[in-house]
Protein backbone atom coordinates (compact mmCIF):
# COMPACT_ATOMS: atom_id res chain seq x y z
CA UNK A 1 0.00 0.00 0.00
CA UNK A 2 3.06 2.11 0.95
CA UNK A 3 4.48 1.69 -2.50
CA UNK A 4 1.48 2.52 -4.25
CA UNK A 5 1.12 5.51 -2.58
CA UNK A 6 4.45 6.41 -3.41
CA UNK A 7 3.74 5.75 -6.89
CA UNK A 8 1.02 8.09 -7.31
CA UNK A 9 3.27 10.83 -5.75
CA UNK A 10 6.53 9.75 -7.56
CA UNK A 11 4.04 10.06 -10.87
CA UNK A 12 2.31 13.08 -9.63
CA UNK A 13 5.19 14.84 -9.51
CA UNK A 14 6.31 13.82 -12.73
CA UNK A 15 3.32 15.08 -14.37
CA UNK A 16 3.74 18.40 -12.60
CA UNK A 17 7.15 18.12 -13.65
CA UNK A 18 5.81 17.92 -17.42
CA UNK A 19 3.72 20.24 -17.23
CA UNK A 20 5.65 22.86 -15.94
CA UNK A 21 8.32 22.51 -18.28
CA UNK A 22 6.13 22.35 -21.27
CA UNK A 23 5.02 25.71 -20.26
CA UNK A 24 8.67 27.11 -19.46
CA UNK A 25 10.12 26.12 -22.95
CA UNK A 26 7.80 28.34 -24.68
CA UNK A 27 7.62 30.94 -22.34
CA UNK A 28 11.65 31.14 -22.24
CA UNK A 29 11.49 30.83 -26.09
CA UNK A 30 8.77 33.81 -26.38
CA UNK A 31 11.07 35.71 -23.96
CA UNK A 32 14.53 35.61 -25.54
CA UNK A 33 12.37 36.76 -28.74
CA UNK A 34 10.79 39.75 -27.01
CA UNK A 35 14.69 40.15 -25.57
CA UNK A 36 16.57 40.43 -29.24
CA UNK A 37 13.69 42.44 -30.82
CA UNK A 38 13.87 45.10 -28.13
CA UNK A 39 17.72 45.23 -28.17
CA UNK A 40 17.09 45.68 -32.03
CA UNK A 41 14.43 48.81 -31.31
CA UNK A 42 16.36 50.23 -28.81
CA UNK A 43 19.85 50.06 -30.60
CA UNK A 44 18.11 51.55 -34.03
CA UNK A 45 16.50 54.37 -31.99
CA UNK A 46 19.82 55.42 -30.23
CA UNK A 47 22.43 55.05 -32.68
CA UNK A 48 20.33 57.67 -34.77
CA UNK A 49 21.76 60.33 -32.36
CA UNK A 50 25.23 58.04 -32.04
CA UNK A 51 25.05 56.34 -28.91
CA UNK A 52 25.46 52.68 -29.12
CA UNK A 53 22.43 50.53 -26.88
CA UNK A 54 25.45 48.80 -25.04
CA UNK A 55 26.90 51.89 -23.78
CA UNK A 56 23.07 52.64 -22.09
CA UNK A 57 23.17 49.59 -20.32
CA UNK A 58 19.09 48.84 -19.89
CA UNK A 59 18.18 45.82 -17.82
CA UNK A 60 16.62 43.11 -19.43
CA UNK A 61 13.04 44.00 -19.10
CA UNK A 62 13.62 47.59 -20.24
CA UNK A 63 14.62 45.92 -23.50
CA UNK A 64 11.73 43.54 -22.98
CA UNK A 65 9.09 45.99 -22.34
CA UNK A 66 10.68 48.20 -25.54
CA UNK A 67 9.94 45.49 -28.04
CA UNK A 68 6.15 46.01 -27.59
CA UNK A 69 6.20 48.70 -30.27
CA UNK A 70 8.22 46.87 -32.99
CA UNK A 71 5.51 44.04 -32.70
CA UNK A 72 2.04 45.08 -32.64
CA UNK A 73 2.41 45.88 -36.65
CA UNK A 74 4.06 42.37 -37.58
CA UNK A 75 1.92 40.15 -34.90
CA UNK A 76 -1.56 42.14 -36.18
CA UNK A 77 -0.60 41.63 -40.03
CA UNK A 78 0.61 37.43 -39.29
CA UNK A 79 -2.27 36.56 -37.25
CA UNK A 80 -4.63 38.19 -40.05
CA UNK A 81 -3.53 36.75 -42.48
CA UNK A 82 -3.45 33.27 -40.60
CA UNK A 83 -6.68 34.22 -39.75
CA UNK A 84 -8.12 34.59 -43.60
CA UNK A 85 -5.73 31.50 -44.97
CA UNK A 86 -7.78 29.50 -41.98
CA UNK A 87 -11.31 30.10 -43.11
CA UNK A 88 -10.00 29.58 -46.81
CA UNK A 89 -8.74 26.11 -45.70
CA UNK A 90 -11.59 24.99 -44.22
CA UNK A 91 -13.70 26.49 -47.03
CA UNK A 92 -11.86 24.13 -49.49
CA UNK A 93 -12.38 21.06 -46.70
CA UNK A 94 -16.04 21.76 -46.76
CA UNK A 95 -16.18 21.26 -50.48
CA UNK A 96 -14.36 18.25 -50.36
CA UNK A 97 -16.12 16.77 -47.59
CA UNK A 98 -19.49 17.35 -49.11
CA UNK A 99 -18.47 14.44 -51.70
CA UNK A 100 -19.68 16.18 -54.84
CA UNK A 101 -16.90 17.10 -57.62
CA UNK A 102 -14.88 20.51 -56.71
CA UNK A 103 -15.75 23.88 -58.36
CA UNK A 104 -14.06 23.77 -62.38
CA UNK A 105 -11.90 26.43 -60.88
CA UNK A 106 -10.89 25.39 -57.72
CA UNK A 107 -7.78 23.20 -58.80
CA UNK A 108 -6.83 25.94 -60.91
CA UNK A 109 -6.54 28.61 -57.96
CA UNK A 110 -4.92 26.66 -56.17
CA UNK A 111 -2.29 25.59 -58.49
CA UNK A 112 -2.13 29.62 -59.72
CA UNK A 113 -1.71 29.82 -55.95
CA UNK A 114 1.34 27.75 -55.83
CA UNK A 115 2.78 29.36 -58.81
CA UNK A 116 2.87 32.74 -56.97
CA UNK A 117 4.57 31.13 -54.25
CA UNK A 118 7.32 29.98 -56.71
CA UNK A 119 7.72 33.32 -57.99
CA UNK A 120 7.61 35.18 -54.75
CA UNK A 121 10.72 32.48 -53.65
CA UNK A 122 12.67 32.79 -56.15
CA UNK A 123 12.50 37.11 -56.00
CA UNK A 124 13.22 36.74 -52.48
CA UNK A 125 16.39 34.12 -53.15
CA UNK A 126 17.85 36.43 -55.95
CA UNK A 127 16.51 39.85 -53.73
CA UNK A 128 19.12 38.17 -51.03
CA UNK A 129 22.13 37.76 -53.66
CA UNK A 130 21.29 41.39 -54.16
CA UNK A 131 20.34 40.56 -57.48
CA UNK A 132 17.43 43.42 -57.28
CA UNK A 133 16.95 46.02 -55.18
CA UNK A 134 15.91 43.87 -52.17
CA UNK A 135 14.42 46.18 -48.84
CA UNK A 136 15.57 44.55 -45.53
CA UNK A 137 12.11 43.00 -44.94
CA UNK A 138 11.65 42.68 -49.17
CA UNK A 139 13.91 39.44 -48.92
CA UNK A 140 12.93 37.61 -45.93
CA UNK A 141 8.80 38.33 -46.37
CA UNK A 142 9.31 37.01 -50.17
CA UNK A 143 11.06 33.59 -49.43
CA UNK A 144 8.71 33.19 -46.02
CA UNK A 145 5.43 34.41 -47.89
CA UNK A 146 6.14 32.36 -51.26
CA UNK A 147 6.31 29.39 -49.06
CA UNK A 148 3.42 29.41 -46.76
CA UNK A 149 1.94 30.06 -50.67
CA UNK A 150 3.52 26.93 -52.16
CA UNK A 151 2.00 24.75 -49.30
CA UNK A 152 -1.18 26.59 -49.23
CA UNK A 153 -1.73 25.78 -52.39
CA UNK A 154 -1.18 22.75 -52.77
CA UNK A 155 -3.31 21.75 -49.11
CA UNK A 156 -6.08 23.49 -50.99
CA UNK A 157 -5.65 21.15 -53.80
CA UNK A 158 -5.91 18.00 -52.03
CA UNK A 159 -8.61 19.46 -50.19
CA UNK A 160 -10.81 20.45 -52.64
CA UNK A 161 -10.39 16.43 -54.04
CA UNK A 162 -11.48 15.49 -50.53
CA UNK A 163 -8.13 13.59 -50.04
CA UNK A 164 -6.04 14.16 -46.42
CA UNK A 165 -2.88 16.50 -46.43
CA UNK A 166 0.18 16.42 -45.46
CA UNK A 167 0.85 12.89 -47.70
CA UNK A 168 3.42 10.87 -45.41
CA UNK A 169 6.13 11.30 -48.39
CA UNK A 170 6.27 15.48 -47.89
CA UNK A 171 6.30 15.31 -44.17
CA UNK A 172 10.16 15.97 -44.14
CA UNK A 173 9.86 19.11 -46.93
CA UNK A 174 6.92 20.52 -44.69
CA UNK A 175 9.36 20.23 -42.05
CA UNK A 176 12.11 22.12 -43.38
CA UNK A 177 9.43 24.81 -45.00
CA UNK A 178 8.15 25.65 -41.75
CA UNK A 179 11.88 25.89 -40.19
CA UNK A 180 12.55 28.44 -43.15
CA UNK A 181 9.17 29.95 -42.59
CA UNK A 182 10.29 30.28 -38.70
CA UNK A 183 13.76 32.09 -39.99
CA UNK A 184 12.29 34.39 -42.73
CA UNK A 185 9.12 35.53 -39.95
CA UNK A 186 12.27 36.23 -37.31
CA UNK A 187 14.27 38.01 -39.94
CA UNK A 188 11.56 40.02 -41.07
CA UNK A 189 10.69 41.00 -37.51
CA UNK A 190 13.87 41.96 -37.33
CA UNK A 191 14.44 43.59 -39.47
CA UNK A 192 10.82 45.65 -38.92
CA UNK A 193 11.99 46.22 -35.58
CA UNK A 194 15.42 48.26 -36.59
CA UNK A 195 13.42 50.12 -39.30
CA UNK A 196 10.76 51.15 -36.55
CA UNK A 197 13.66 52.73 -34.16
CA UNK A 198 14.88 54.52 -36.58
CA UNK A 199 11.49 56.18 -37.64
CA UNK A 200 10.80 56.99 -34.08
CA UNK A 201 14.61 58.66 -33.71
CA UNK A 202 13.06 60.23 -37.31
CA UNK A 203 10.08 61.44 -35.25
CA UNK A 204 11.38 61.99 -32.18
CA UNK A 205 14.37 64.28 -33.44
CA UNK A 206 12.21 66.68 -35.53
CA UNK A 207 9.72 66.94 -31.89
CA UNK A 208 12.47 67.20 -29.26
CA UNK A 209 10.12 69.47 -27.32
CA UNK A 210 8.58 66.37 -26.47
CA UNK A 211 11.18 65.55 -23.78
CA UNK A 212 11.76 67.34 -20.34
CA UNK A 213 13.83 70.40 -20.37
CA UNK A 214 16.96 70.32 -18.29
CA UNK A 215 19.31 72.86 -17.14
CA UNK A 216 22.72 71.73 -15.83
CA UNK A 217 24.69 73.78 -13.55
CA UNK A 218 28.87 72.68 -13.36
CA UNK A 219 31.42 73.91 -11.62
CA UNK A 220 33.57 73.93 -14.89
CA UNK A 221 32.93 75.21 -18.23
CA UNK A 222 31.84 72.33 -20.92
CA UNK A 223 32.20 73.12 -24.37
CA UNK A 224 29.60 73.05 -27.08
CA UNK A 225 29.28 74.12 -30.67
CA UNK A 226 28.59 77.45 -31.91
CA UNK A 227 24.54 78.64 -30.71
CA UNK A 228 24.02 74.91 -29.48
CA UNK A 229 23.29 75.76 -25.55
CA UNK A 230 22.93 78.72 -23.90
CA UNK A 231 25.65 79.19 -21.01
CA UNK A 232 25.74 81.75 -18.00
CA UNK A 233 28.28 82.27 -15.74
CA UNK A 234 26.80 82.14 -12.41
CA UNK A 235 27.30 85.19 -10.03
CA UNK A 236 29.62 84.69 -7.21
CA UNK A 237 28.32 86.27 -4.00
CA UNK A 238 28.58 85.90 -0.04
CA UNK A 239 29.86 82.35 0.68
CA UNK A 240 31.86 80.16 -2.25
CA UNK A 241 29.18 78.54 -4.53
CA UNK A 242 30.70 74.89 -6.13
CA UNK A 243 28.93 75.36 -9.40
CA UNK A 244 30.07 78.60 -11.80
CA UNK A 245 28.38 77.71 -15.01
CA UNK A 246 24.71 76.96 -16.11
CA UNK A 247 23.34 75.72 -19.62
CA UNK A 248 20.42 75.96 -20.56
CA UNK A 249 18.87 74.52 -24.00
CA UNK A 250 18.93 70.74 -23.54
CA UNK A 251 16.54 68.05 -23.30
CA UNK A 252 17.02 64.30 -21.74
CA UNK A 253 17.36 61.91 -24.45
CA UNK A 254 17.51 58.58 -21.69
CA UNK A 255 18.31 58.27 -17.75
CA UNK A 256 19.65 54.97 -17.13
CA UNK A 257 22.04 53.73 -13.83
CA UNK A 258 23.10 56.86 -12.38
CA UNK A 259 24.01 58.68 -16.15
CA UNK A 260 21.35 61.22 -17.95
CA UNK A 261 22.17 61.46 -21.93
CA UNK A 262 21.00 64.86 -22.57
CA UNK A 263 20.92 66.49 -25.83
CA UNK A 264 20.67 70.20 -27.55
CA UNK A 265 16.84 71.09 -28.10
CA UNK A 266 18.13 72.31 -31.77
CA UNK A 267 19.87 68.84 -32.45
CA UNK A 268 18.10 68.08 -35.66
CA UNK A 269 19.25 71.49 -37.44
CA UNK A 270 22.72 72.03 -36.12
CA UNK A 271 23.92 67.90 -35.24
CA UNK A 272 26.43 67.13 -33.01
CA UNK A 273 26.82 64.79 -29.73
CA UNK A 274 25.06 63.41 -26.94
CA UNK A 275 26.53 64.71 -23.45
CA UNK A 276 26.31 62.41 -20.81
CA UNK A 277 26.08 63.30 -17.06
CA UNK A 278 26.45 61.65 -13.49
CA UNK A 279 23.30 62.26 -11.63
CA UNK A 280 25.63 62.61 -8.41
CA UNK A 281 26.88 65.54 -6.51
CA UNK A 282 29.47 66.37 -9.64
CA UNK A 283 26.69 68.60 -11.44
CA UNK A 284 23.42 70.12 -10.36
CA UNK A 285 20.14 69.16 -12.55
CA UNK A 286 16.57 70.99 -12.86
CA UNK A 287 13.90 70.04 -14.79
CA UNK A 288 11.70 72.47 -15.95
CA UNK A 289 8.46 72.61 -18.26
CA UNK A 290 8.01 74.17 -21.25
Amino acid sequence: MAEADSDSGTRSWGNWVTTFATLAAPTTFIGALLLYFGFAYTDALYAYFGVDAATLGFSTQEYALRSAGALYVPAGAALTVALAGVLVYYAARTLGDRGAPPPPWGRPVAYAVSACGLVMFALGVLGGFAVWGAGAMDTPLLIGGGLVLVVFGRALSFKLGGADYPVARERLALALVAALVGLSCFWAVHAYAKQHGTDDARYLARRLWLRPAVTVDTAERLYFPPRQVRETTLPVAGAPQRFRYRYEGLRLLAEVNGRMFLIPEDWARTGGGVLVVPTDGAVRVAFRSD
